[in-house]
């Protein structure tokens, strides 16, 4: 990763006006000069590395749908001293991977979700995460270099742009961070990670850093640990158990298909050839009559019934969590980010294995202030989960979960995990019960009030092993 410092306030000026005439998604006129400035601007103040002016003018001009028509690039004209090799796999490697990217598109289409100011500050999220995950460099220079550029008329801009690249050509440092950022981005996979896109799409790519870091961490140590669990759902248990439940009208679907002719039946099901029975200017008619006798003709269904199960996850985070908010020097991140990341892991893997039942995720948090952070970035990780209520986040008392296991256990499978420093007594004889105990770098975990020996993995390997463990002995 290259990285380089420009002091000289004129050398500044000339690389910005020469790297911004370079762009390749749009004809350089003075509306186009002042939006990339800006977008380049808010780069700059954030004070990393700033890539080439005409390469944060092709994402922007892409990622806003405001390019122009490809077929028309051939037509844009290419910079003295900018070699056409060199123009011609930035085209291929870097703008065409945009086109096809699927992380490129999903953090373009969020960008829409930002208006104004904030869409400006979205989209340097965007640029500068894109190059940290690719692995290029760029330039540290002043940002007041940029804001006196956007004070100037855009056409005297233009101007001197034109006449620097005529006269002094492209200098070589932009050269090789095009090279650069080319090579960088067609080896690059995804453009975009998994928590980019995820900031961008739930608003808090433009939160408080600590949260931020605290989400990225979380995405971070969930897409960890779910590499390692099976991608198809494991055999149940030896330990499977059946509860008796109470079936409830919305739990039964018909599934069979028209099988057989009956006497009896519901209308819209009646052969349409029964219909040639009625005559209009007689009634009552023969139709009347067999309908009386019971002697029209109907389908028959096959009285196959599909049967969706019930199963609930409830997990109790107890307030003592907040006492291992720290990382331990074998573990690459805190243990409460591992315990939130651990239940990211386990709805996302438990929704794909049981995508068929009607799964209820409840997450209660046993303490109304100590963990309220940690409440907080739960409400933003399972957004979209909480509003269609497939997750519940809630703060209850420790004397309510009992009666509430209980309850669910009625009508299907109850599954419970209590996280806390300290063992505490299952809620209820009728539950799939575990406890996750962080007390050290590899955690304590029970089932059934059996202790799972966790001590023969490394830290890290622990934790995964608790999740694979939880996870598979929770099969019904």
């Amino acid at each position: 990763m290259d990285v380089y410092e420009i002091r000289d306030p004129a050398q500044a000026r000339r690389h910005l006006l020469t790297g911004l005439v370079m762009t390749r998604t749009a004809v350089v006129d003075a509306h186009f000069a002042q939006r990339a400035l800006t977008w380049t601007l808010e780069l700059a103040a954030r004070g990393d590395p700033l890539p080439p002016v005409g390469f944060v003018a092709d994402v922007g001009q892409i990622a806003l749908g405001l390019e122009i028509d490809p077929t028309l690039r051939d037509g844009l004209p290419v910079v003295s001293g900018f070699d056409r090799g060199l123009v011609r796999r930035y085209d291929d490697y870097v703008l065409g991977k945009f086109y096809v990217d699927q992380s490129f598109e999903r953090g373009a289409d969020a960008l829409f979700r930002y208006h104004g100011r904030d869409q400006v500050r979205a989209l340097a999220f965007f640029i500068e995460h894109l190059r940290q995950r690719a692995g290029f460099g760029g330039a540290l220079l002043s940002p007041a270099v940029i804001r006196t550029l956007l004070h100037a008329p855009p056409e005297n801009l233009l101007s001197e742009a034109w006449e620097t690249v005529e006269q002094e050509g492209v200098s070589q440092s932009l050269v090789d961070d095009y090279e650069e950022l080319t090579s960088a981005i067609h080896n690059l996979g995804e453009t975009l990670g998994v928590e980019d896109v995820f900031e961008l799409e739930h608003g808090t790519a433009l939160v408080d850093f600590g949260q931020r870091v605290a989400l990225r961490q979380i995405l971070q140590a969930a897409e960890e640990l779910v590499q390692q669990l099976p991608r198809y759902k494991p055999r149940p248990s030896m330990r499977r158990r059946y509860v008796a439940t109470n079936i409830l009208d919305e739990d039964a679907y018909p599934v069979g298909g028209f099988s057989s002719i009956s006497n009896r039946g519901a209308i819209e099901s009646l052969l349409h050839s029964q219909l040639a029975y009625m005559e209009q200017d007689q009634r009552p008619d023969l139709f009347d009559v067999k309908f009386l006798r019971d002697e029209l003709l109907y389908y028959a269904r096959d009285e196959n019934h599909f049967l969706r199960r019930r199963q609930t996850f409830i997990f109790a985070l107890y307030p003592d969590l907040a006492q291992v908010r720290f990382k331990d020097a074998a573990l690459p991140w805190q243990r409460i980010v591992l315990v939130l990341a651990s239940l990211l892991a386990a709805v996302r893997k438990w929704g794909e294995w049981f995508s068929e039942d009607a799964l209820l995720f409840e997450i209660l948090i046993l303490d109304r202030n100590q963990l309220a952070p940690e409440e907080e970035l739960l409400r933003t990780l399972f957004r979209d989960q909480v509003q269609s209520g497939y997750v519940r986040i809630e703060r209850a008392e420790p004397i309510s979960l009992p009666p509430r296991c209980n309850d669910y256990a009625r009508y299907g499978h109850c599954h419970y995990l209590g996280a806390s420093l300290t063992p505490h007594e299952p809620p209820s004889e009728r539950v799939f019960a575990a406890q996750l105990l962080p007390t050290a770098a590899i955690p304590q975990f029970f089932l059934d009030q059996e202790p799972v020996n966790l001590r023969n993995e490394t830290p890290l390997d622990a934790w995964r092993r608790f999740l694979d463990r939880w996870l598979s002995t929770s099969i019904p």
